[in-house]
């Protein structure tokens, strides 16, 4: 006990306000890397790691393993590296949150309520004739590598617009359309999918609007050809079977053109 008593002497001794302003830096990350983490494959990946990590380690401790107690003491760096390639897009994902300024939310108001009005009616109209579409809206992160996979527009956000692009058969029917701010960046874009499982009904445009969403703080309005449903996708995550008034109040809410609605199913969309 007297051993215990002088280290908690010693610890509290050395404690200062630099220590404070340690430990909250330090938990604050670790909390903020959670978030990111939550809902997706990455939290399950890790709690594998933990599990591994954490078993050896009492065992080694536990039955004296001197070789596993030298592999953990001496794998640390490569750890590190493992998660670090494990992790990339939750790290990418938080480097550019790190990096929005929210600056062009700030200076197009009415021109971004106008796009998704237009989006909204598009999507309702193209739902009920039984046509599919992948429409995403640009946000802070460019989404120039999405862009150069498509056929380069630079139109004025019309439905007159819209309704020839997702034409049945026509060449740009299949891909996704960018929309940057109030006008059509480019259509045709091919968008990478997304590795989580997906419910049966939903099909590759689903896929593909969680994929992008998922690397980017992107938003995308998916329209099902089958079922003829409307879909919002935002932080990988997606709501399906929505109303077009609800779809617009969604929209007008993540583009922070709203007030807040009480609705806690969109704040799940919105992610952490």
């Amino acid at each position: 006990m007297s051993n215990i008593a002088a280290v908690a002497r010693d610890l509290i001794a050395n404690f200062t306000f630099a220590s404070v302003i340690d430990i909250l830096i330090v938990s604050t990350s670790i909390y903020w890397v959670l978030l990111l983490m939550r809902g997706t494959t990455a939290m399950t990946v890790l709690r594998g790691v933990v599990v591994v990590l954490g078993g050896a380690f009492l065992l080694s401790r536990v039955l004296d393993l001197r070789v596993v107690n030298w592999l953990l003491r001496n794998s640390v760096t490569g750890l590190v590296i493992a998660l670090a390639v494990v992790f990339q897009p939750e790290i990418r994902r938080a480097l550019e949150r790190l990096g929005r300024t929210g600056f062009r939310a700030q200076t197009h108001h009415e021109e971004q309520a106008r796009a998704i009005e237009t989006v909204v009616h598009a999507a309702s109209r193209l739902a009920r004739q039984g046509r599919g579409a992948l429409i995403i809206f640009e946000r802070e992160t460019g989404l120039r590598e999405v862009i150069d996979t498509g056929v380069p527009l630079d139109a004025a956000l019309s439905l007159e617009l819209l309704a020839s692009v997702f034409a049945t058969n026509t060449p740009l029917h299949d891909g996704a359309v960018i929309i940057r701010v109030d006008r059509v960046v480019a259509a045709g874009c091919t968008l990478p999918f997304s590795e989580v499982a997906l419910p049966a009904e939903f099909g590759m445009r689903h896929r593909a609007a969680l994929g992008i969403t998922e690397r980017t703080d992107a938003v995308a309005v998916v329209v099902s050809e089958e079922r003829g449903e409307l879909g919002l996708a935002s932080s990988g995550r997606m709501l399906s079977g929505l109303t077009e008034e609800r779809l617009e109040r969604q929209l007008y809410r993540l583009f922070a053109l709203e007030p807040d609605t009480g609705d806690d199913t969109l704040r799940a969309i919105e992610g952490a």
